[in-house]
């Protein structure tokens, strides 16, 4: 039984990670024929705009989309809110108004302004223009930006991991009130709780505080560790290649450790003791740097470059079978490009884990340097 459920999972990892590849392969395809005209993405460049779209967040839930035999695009998904703060207060409405629009062409009117939305980025008219005019470089030269509030496609990813690990940790410590064994899914949960408590929270921050920090190290650690997953999934989620995402992330972690340092901590920083008294202010502005800017920096590009990157590369990988189809055949790309989408993606799978566990231990690291008794230990 054991050994069927094990091979159950096994195939469910594998499913989804080449159902990855032919969805986002099958992307690729749509994508361009919005684009080209119905030609499809042959060339290194056409590959790489779509790529960098693809990582970027959407004001639309699009699952896949095709072309019909009568040249109509289809779109399959859900369209998500559009709230905005313009030249005339705040305005409302679908993201389905721009019809999957991302290149300025499609004009929304609502209170007597018009929109238009660039490269994921939502922009309002002059009053006196009906279609966005664009310069050499492709800015938009009459039109400007507006405040976007939208409900995008990665808050939608965190506020159901959110709701998922709510509803996941609730039923854990509602069952440690009647049984002191878990079962079900909270056997899984269990040891990874006691993992991230006992050799990250304690070691780093020390006994005597290690608890009142452990619930913010499990939150985030969880949290970015099943986003990572889900974003390896079809669901196309890329919420922790968002820098806006991770720098919330490290701007959490820099307030906990700010807050929470001992004036023995802030001391030695800002005035630091056993040296020439000429060289304490340089030093305090290196702290200081490293403390409030450095520090946070790390953590934020860290998870971003890292997820960011596999995503391009896997994404790279499953363009083989446009770019190389003429050299390898139909036949041959497609193999290359799966079978080495498909152990990326394992690799992937390891990353995601290992983006989480760095992210958590780098801030129990920072949260201990800053709650230590200082002091004491000089």
């Amino acid at each position: 039984m054991k050994i069927a459920q094990k091979s159950i999972k096994f195939l469910t990892i594998a499913i989804l990670a080449f159902s990855s590849a032919t969805i986002f392969a099958s992307s690729i395809d749509q994508h361009s024929d919005s684009q080209n005209d119905g030609e499809r993405v042959n060339t290194k460049e056409e590959v790489d705009a779509y790529i960098l779209h693809h990582i970027k967040d959407s004001h639309d839930f699009s699952l896949f989309s095709y072309t019909s035999d009568q040249g109509e695009r289809k779109h399959f998904g859900f369209p998500l809110p559009v709230i905005i703060w313009s030249s005339e207060g705040l305005v409302t409405f679908m993201s389905s108004e721009f019809h999957h629009n991302d290149d300025g062409h499609v004009i929304v009117e609502k209170k007597g302004l018009k929109f238009a939305k660039v490269h994921s980025k939502i922009l309002e008219l002059d009053h006196d223009a009906s279609t966005v005019s664009f310069d050499e470089t492709h800015h938009a030269t009459n039109a400007h930006k507006v405040l976007d509030f939208s409900i995008t496609k990665s808050v939608v990813g965190i506020l159901l991991i959110g709701f998922l690990l709510l509803f996941w940790f609730s039923r854990l410590a509602n069952q440690y009130k009647t049984k002191k064994v878990p079962t079900g899914f909270a056997r899984v949960l269990e040891p990874l709780v006691l993992y991230v408590r006992d050799e990250i929270a304690r070691p780093n921050i020390g006994e005597k505080h290690y608890r009142r920090f452990t619930g913010y190290l499990l939150t985030v650690f969880f949290f970015i560790w099943v986003l990572n997953l889900a974003g390896l999934t079809p669901l196309g989620f890329n919420v922790t290649g968002q820098l806006a995402v991770t720098a919330c992330l490290a701007i959490f972690t820099l307030v906990i450790y700010s807050v929470s340092g001992t004036k023995a901590y802030w001391m030695h920083m800002i005035w630091m003791p056993g040296v020439p008294v000429l060289i304490r202010p340089i030093l305090a502005v290196i702290e200081l740097a490293g403390a409030l800017i450095i520090k946070p920096f790390s953590l934020l590009v860290r998870l971003f470059a890292n997820i960011s990157a596999g995503h391009i590369v896997v994404m790279s990988l499953i363009a083989i079978m446009f770019t190389l189809k003429e050299s390898l055949g139909v036949v041959g790309a497609t193999g290359l490009s799966l079978v080495l989408s498909f152990f990326i993606t394992l690799i992937e799978v390891l990353v995601a884990f290992l983006q989480a566990y760095i992210f958590t231990m780098l801030s129990a690291l920072f949260i201990g340097m800053a709650v230590d008794d200082h002091a004491e230990a000089h």
